[in-house]
């Protein structure tokens, strides 16, 4: 199917309202909770790899409990922050990480600079996390591609892409830079509740008419 006969538009209206019965995607709830800064959005963003939702989120809300801004996580020792975020998968690498983070927005003046190339310098984040945090935070047009959305879109037919990152630069390429942001925002949820990994509801999907189902052998 040619790209031009995937009316995105359409799909992702009916995919938010299909997804509504579910929890938002971890960053997204944050957000409407008021963790909204860069700061907060790239935390969570660490916290979020390779964890789940269910258990990242509460965790992020326990963590901005004691410590919202780079100074304030800065108080903590590394052994203090890894024992903390005990339960989240790699604590220790995490807590590295968000030191980094934080160390990085204190020697510019408490502020993290709002560019790609600054943050992506910083170790431990990638684009998946940059993107997202700078979209969620900033409004700045970035797709963001997770195992979902990766799966997602491929199963469709949309692309064909072997990783996350060629996934990402095929959908810059379509998908308009003002729709940018609501690819992880919907197609997260829609695929770790829809159209999951093994045996996905197409019975409930609603744009079923438009995908070509690759590598789907079973369904519900």
């Amino acid at each position: 199917m040619p790209v031009q006969e995937y009316p995105l538009q359409k799909m992702f209206a009916l995919i938010e309202k299909a997804i509504a019965p579910f929890p938002k995607a971890a960053m997204f709830a944050l957000r409407e909770k008021g963790y909204d800064s860069l700061f907060e959005q790239l935390v969570a963003c660490i916290l979020s790899i390779r964890t789940r939702d269910e258990t990242s989120l509460p965790l992020a809300i326990k963590l901005f409990e004691k410590a919202r801004t780079p100074k304030e996580m800065l108080l903590f020792s590394f052994e203090e922050l890894a024992d903390f975020l005990y339960g989240a998968t790699f604590p220790g690498q995490k807590a590295a990480a968000i030191l980094a983070l934080s160390q990085a927005a204190l020697e510019n003046k408490g502020q993290l600079p709002e560019t790609e190339q600054f943050l992506l310098g910083i170790k431990g984040l990638g684009p998946k996390c940059v993107h997202l945090a700078m979209g969620i935070a900033l409004g700045t047009p970035a797709i963001s591609v997770d195992v979902h959305v990766h799966r997602v879109v491929n199963r469709w037919g949309l692309v064909q892409s072997k990783t996350p990152e060629a996934t990402m630069a095929a959908l810059e390429q379509i998908i308009p830079g003002q729709d940018w942001i609501d690819v992880n925002r919907l197609l997260m949820p829609f695929g770790k509740n829809i159209c999951v990994g093994v045996k996905p509801f197409c019975s409930r999907c609603p744009v079923y008419e438009w995908c070509k189902r690759i590598g789907v052998t079973s369904h519900r």
